[in-house]
């Protein structure tokens, strides 16, 4: 049963869903009250309640994190959607920039793990939880900036390649929400005066990692799609773009030639 007095206190500081978020913070200490007050407590002062109980839910799995990294949104859910309808069984699959892995390792789950998993990010904190996120499907993980983290052995083997790099433009982070903007790590966030630097410098190297035939997928805005298409179509890839009326969510995926 939910203590009322917790989710009082959790509606005074502003929780929409202070029920559902009461339920979860209860699961996350069970029978420790003095645990279940710090938690509560750290909900209160605005922390994101995926770092407080230690994960995330993302594509129906239990995606591990904590302070100081990046929360999957669902939206990036469409990413993986897309993502595991170019992918096949055997697939080597990156995810760049992926944080605490989580899109990978959704991926590879809709395969069944029948992939070869590599994720790359130059975040130490969230590799941390990327090695848990990744392990089911037996990933690999890399740190390092963008492709520099890869061992020269991907090179050009690489079939469907995701990238949620940040895409917020500089002068907008102040108008993200406080539990983004004070609890998660500004380069996982800001995108430089456009918010396509980091997209650019993906796609910059793109087909040289891309096995023939394989696919370069970039989660991004719609207002920003368009240029986020030219930087893939500059960079030799055949372009697409997806989009999600549901999720809000737009995909632009480029294809290195088969031949």
């Amino acid at each position: 049963m939910v203590d009322p007095s917790i989710v009082d206190t959790l509606r005074a500081a502003g929780c929409v869903f202070a029920e559902e978020e009461a339920e979860l913070l209860g699961a996350a200490a069970p029978g420790d009250e003095a645990a279940l007050a710090a938690l509560v407590a750290r909900r209160a002062a605005g922390e994101p309640l995926e770092h407080v109980v230690g994960w995330a839910e993302f594509c129906g799995l239990r995606m591990a994190v904590g302070a100081g990294a990046f929360v999957p949104r669902r939206r990036t859910e469409f990413l993986v959607q897309q993502a595991a309808g170019l992918a096949r069984p055997g697939a080597v699959v990156l995810d760049l920039c992926c944080g605490v892995g989580a899109i990978g390792a959704a991926v590879a789950a809709e395969l069944g793990g029948a992939v070869e998993l590599h994720a790359a990010d130059i975040d130490p904190v969230a590799l941390s939880y990327a090695r848990r996120n990744v392990a089911a499907a037996g990933g690999t993980v890399w740190q390092g900036d963008l492709y520099a983290a890869l061992p020269q052995s991907l090179r050009g083997r690489v079939d469907v390649l995701v990238a949620n790099a940040p895409y917020v433009p500089t002068d907008a982070i102040g108008l993200l929400p406080p539990e983004a903007r004070d609890h998660e790590p500004r380069t996982a966030l800001d995108g430089g005066p456009d918010g396509l630097d980091i997209q650019r410098r993906v796609a910059e190297d793109a087909a040289a990692w891309l096995a023939p035939g394989g696919h370069l997928l970039i989660e991004t805005s719609a207002r920003q799609s368009p240029s986020t298409a030219s930087a893939l179509t500059a960079a030799g890839l055949a372009v697409r773009a997806a989009t999600s009326a549901d999720l809000h969510a737009t995909v632009v995926i480029g294809t290195r030639e088969a031949g």
